[in-house]
């Protein structure tokens, strides 16, 4: 039953996220944490970043992550064959259609519509990672510092996006590590 979970979860997020990654990020999300709560929204956001760090389409290389994660080997193969088989479907169909009416207003304002409703995706999953760290043990101050620089670093100085992803997870890396040993001898001591 878990593989037929897979599939429809990776199938649906395959059918409905037209446009690309970006508007298939928060389907996974849905999918994953919501329904079937195969992760949290923290590990589901660790899962995210480290696929935006990586090269390749962000939507095969969740599917294939969460998959493995579930079900194994055979449940990455079949996240990864629900993911991609809607969009080889969909694609051979639109773009024969699409082709047929290319010159025809109703198909540029299609492609236009489809922007602001991926926008809103992906403000609205923004804002619930950000509320989820502003929870965290740092607070709202370094959320939004964290928020600040990093728009700066991204729009101002044009600093690729992976480099960001790496030094925060750098950081986290340190600072758990940091605080294990004065954990451990706080148990130590109690003792």
């Amino acid at each position: 039953m878990k593989q037929v979970d897979i599939f429809l979860a990776f199938f649906r997020v395959g059918i409905l996220g037209y446009g690309g990654g970006p508007s298939s990020i928060p389907l996974v999300h849905k999918e994953v944490v919501e329904r079937y709560k195969w992760m949290s929204s923290d590990e589901f956001s660790d899962v995210l970043a480290l696929g935006n760090a990586l090269p390749g389409p962000i939507n095969t290389k969740m599917s294939g992550y969460i998959g493995f994660r579930v079900g194994g080997v055979f449940g990455m193969i079949n996240a990864l064959f629900a993911t991609m088989v809607p969009s080889i479907i969909l694609m051979i169909l639109l773009l024969t259609v699409l082709n047929a009416y290319k010159d025809r207003p109703w198909v540029s304002g299609m492609s236009k519509a489809v922007v602001p409703v991926v926008a809103v995706m992906l403000a609205t999953l923004t804002w619930d990672f950000v509320k989820k760290s502003s929870k965290s043990k740092l607070g709202w101050g370094w959320t939004m510092g964290f928020i600040v620089v990093s728009t700066i670093l991204l729009q101002v100085i044009g600093l690729h996006p992976a480099i960001i992803i790496f030094a925060l997870l750098f950081g986290a890396l340190v600072y758990k590590n940091k605080k294990a040993p004065t954990d451990t001898m706080k148990k130590v001591h109690s003792k």
